[in-house]
């Protein structure tokens, strides 16, 4: 097929025939239903063919490659309302037979409700708005953990991962912090929820290859615990229980943040002015906070404790 620019792609509008057969919206969703059950790796132009009843080739037509696939169906993912899954592909492209979701199965869904979710700046401040974004990210991941798997710093976002993102940003630029310090959170948050997300994927790659799980695998290292009795930090928090009710890490890292964030903001909209003459000052983005508003100041300031000596 002619070239087809990526952006133009992803930023396309929705289909308008909805008539059975092949589409672009058909083609993308049927790849998420493949990514579901076998993960990134396992998507293949075939495999999204099969599923729609159509020969490989005729994919093409629509969408040029996989890796453009990828970026489609990442940007759907992300689209989806919160608390439900996709519609099949069965129904968009004519085709038979059930969906394949079974890998979100045991993924317990994070209760998000998007008219909960539009009171909640209101009613509870930056920080609920900004929980409930982080919560609506992750229930995503949860329901689609091949997302964790696209990786790469030229992934070309479209109108949902924006739309998103613009959301992030605006939550984090009304809690109060400076526009690069916002950017600089925002993608701080985004990396942590991705981090976790990939965790979970690895540790169900793991599982399925080995047909053991975590738990269980752990449980059998027997040799490896008989050598940590050397490592006294490690027997004392062992023997304290330490690992018996561990945190859930995304828990655990979404509380640490949110306090970060909270004190980061706290800094600042803190009223600071020149201990000299009363000049309102510019938060520092580094270092300690500034305490004069110009050279002059703090020579005049540095004089008056020398005089007072």
């Amino acid at each position: 097929m002619a070239y087809v620019d990526p952006v133009e792609l992803l930023w396309r509008d929705a289909d308008s025939d909805p008539r059975q057969g092949l589409s672009v919206d058909a083609i993308v969703r049927a790849g998420i239903e493949v990514a579901d059950a076998e993960g990134l790796s396992g998507l293949s132009m075939r495999k999204v063919a099969e599923r729609l009843g159509f020969t490989t080739m005729s994919l093409y037509r629509h969408v040029p490659s996989r890796d453009h696939l990828v970026d489609l169906m990442r940007d759907t993912a992300i689209g989806e309302p919160p608390g439900t899954s996709a519609p099949s592909s069965r129904s968009r492209a004519g085709g038979t037979g059930t969906a394949a979701g079974e890998a979100a199965e045991g993924a317990d869904a994070v209760p998000a409700r998007a008219a909960e979710r539009a009171d909640v700046g209101a009613a509870g401040g930056w920080r609920e708005e900004l929980e409930a974004c982080l919560r609506q990210g992750w229930e995503v991941r949860r329901r689609h953990p091949w997302l964790a798997e696209v990786r790469g710093t030229r992934r070309l976002p479209g109108p949902n991962a924006v739309a998103f993102y613009d959301r992030l940003l605006g939550i984090l630029s009304g809690a109060g912090l400076t526009p690069a310090r916002t950017v600089a959170a925002a993608d701080l948050l985004g990396r942590f929820v991705d981090a976790e997300a990939l965790r979970l994927v690895e540790v169900a790659a793991a599982e399925r290859a080995s047909g053991v799980g975590e738990e269980e695998w752990w449980g059998a290292r027997d040799s490896l615990y008989e050598r940590l009795s050397a490592y006294p930090v490690v027997t004392a928090l062992w023997e304290a229980g330490a690992w018996d009710e561990p945190a859930d890490p995304f828990e655990f890292g979404l509380a640490r943040l949110l306090d970060a964030i909270k004190l980061l903001a706290g800094d600042e909209t803190r009223d600071e002015t020149c201990g000299v003459c009363g000049t309102p000052l510019p938060g520092a983005m580094t270092g300690r906070p500034r305490a004069y508003c110009s050279r002059a100041c703090r020579q005049r300031a540095y004089r008056e404790r020398r005089a007072r000596r």
